[in-house]
C-alpha cells in the first residue's frame, strides 16, 4: 500500500469515486464518508456514497445522507456504480469482509483502492494507496487530516464541519476517551471557529431516540445485565425477543455497552446481542486490557485496544458461555485493578 500523499496531485482532476465503509455504520463511519463526499465534489468528482447496510434513524440528519445508497436494498444500482467507478475510498474499515456483500465486488473492481482507516491490523494488500493510524481518535479526524494535508483546508464548509464533528464526537466518547488528543481538540476549535454550532449536532445525535429505547436500555441494565466482581467484568446479552418486544431498530443498542464501565472497579465490559443471523459482540475495557486482542483470540473480530468488536454463529446461551470461559482465561490480567 502506497502513500495516500501520492494521489493529492490528482485531487482536482474529475473522477468517478465511490466513498464506502463498514456495515451498519456508526457516526464516524458516515459522518467521514459523507465530509469526503462534500470535499471531493467540489473538485467537479462525481462522488457516490454507499453503504454495506441501512444505518440508524439518528444519522439521517446529516448533510448528504439521503444521497447516500444501501447496498443491501439497491445492490443493482450499487454495483453499476462501483463497476464505473475510477477511485474506491474505504473508510473506518480495516478489511473488506467488513463490508459484508460488497466485498466480492469490492475486491473484484479494477478501480483504485484508497484506504483512510484507524483500526488495528489493516488489509494493506488489497489497497493501492492509504493511510492506516491507531493512534487517530476517528476517521472523521483522519479526513481533517487528508483536507489539511492536500493543501486545500479552504474547501472545509458548513456541511464538512457537521459530518466531521459528528464523527469525531461519537468515536471518542464525547471526547473523553484515551485516543482525544490535543490535535482533537485544535481541530475542533478550527471547526467552531468556520462557524460550526456543535450543540445541535449533540442534540441530533443524542437527543432524538423513542420512548421505547429508553425502556429497553431500562430493562436491559435490571435484566440483562451480569457483574462479574471478582474479574472486574461485566457482560450484558440480549435476547431477539427483547429487540422484538422494545421495537429496536440499527443503532437503538448504539453506546449501550459502556453503561457497565461507569461501575467502580469493572475494567472489561461486554454486550452480546442475538441478530437471528448471527450473534453480534461488543467489548470495550479501561486501561491496560486489550479487548482488541480479546476479539481476535476469542470472536472472530477486532478493533481498537480499548474498544473492539466480533461475532458467532453459535446460539446466544453459547456465546455467553463462551465469554465467561474466555474472561475466566484472563483472571490474573482483570482481576488486577491497576488504571
Amino acid at each position: 500500500m502506497n502513500s495516500i500523499n501520492e494521489i493529492f496531485p490528482e485531487i482536482t482532476q474529475p473522477k468517478k469515486i465511490v466513498i464506502t465503509m463498514h456495515q451498519k455504520p456508526d457516526g464516524d463511519a458516515m459522518g467521514s464518508t459523507l465530509a469526503l463526499f462534500h470535499f471531493l465534489t467540489q473538485f467537479e468528482h462525481q462522488a457516490t456514497v454507499i453503504s454495506p447496510t441501512n444505518w440508524a434513524d439518528f444519522l439521517n440528519w446529516m448533510p448528504g445522507v439521503k444521497a447516500v445508497i444501501d447496498y443491501e436494498k439497491d445492490t443493482t444500482n450499487a454495483n453499476a456504480v462501483i463497476a464505473q467507478a475510477d477511485w474506491i475510498f474505504c473508510l473506518d474499515f480495516n478489511t473488506m469482509s467488513r463490508t459484508k456483500k460488497m466485498e466480492s465486488v469490492l475486491l473484484a473492481s479494477s478501480a483504485t483502492k484508497i484506504l483512510i482507516d484507524h483500526h488495528q491490523q489493516p488489509q494493506t494488500t488489497v489497497f493501492n494507496y492509504g493511510i492506516s493510524d491507531t493512534t487517530k481518535s476517528s476517521t472523521a479526524e483522519m479526513v481533517y487530516d487528508f483536507i489539511y494535508n492536500s493543501g486545500f483546508e479552504n474547501k472545509i464548509n458548513d456541511a464538512i464541519s457537521q459530518c466531521l464533528y459528528a464523527g469525531v464526537m461519537t468515536d471518542t466518547g464525547s471526547f473523553r476517551f484515551p485516543s482525544t488528543s490535543s490535535d482533537v481538540h485544535k481541530m475542533v476549535a478550527d471547526l467552531i471557529a468556520r462557524g460550526l454550532q456543535h450543540s445541535k449536532i449533540h442534540e441530533n445525535l443524542f437527543d432524538n431516540f423513542s420512548e421505547n429505547r429508553l425502556r429497553f436500555i431500562g430493562n436491559t441494565l435490571l435484566n440483562r445485565m451480569q457483574v462479574f466482581y471478582e474479574y472486574n467484568t461485566a457482560l450484558i446479552s440480549i435476547t431477539q425477543a427483547d429487540l422484538i418486544k422494545y421495537d429496536i431498530k440499527t443503532g437503538d443498542t448504539e453506546g449501550l455497552v459502556n453503561y457497565p464501565l461507569s461501575i467502580e472497579g469493572i475494567k472489561m465490559a461486554a454486550i452480546i446481542i442475538d441478530r437471528g443471523e448471527e450473534r453480534k459482540c461488543s467489548f470495550r475495557s479501561k486501561g491496560s486490557f486489550d479487548v482488541n486482542t480479546f476479539a481476535r483470540n476469542h470472536f472472530d473480530g477486532g478493533g481498537h485496544y480499548n474498544a473492539a468488536g466480533g461475532q458467532s454463529k453459535e446460539a446466544l446461551e453459547m456465546v455467553v458461555e463462551k465469554f465467561i470461559a474466555a474472561m475466566k482465561e484472563h483472571k490474573a490480567e482483570l482481576s488486577s485493578y491497576q488504571f
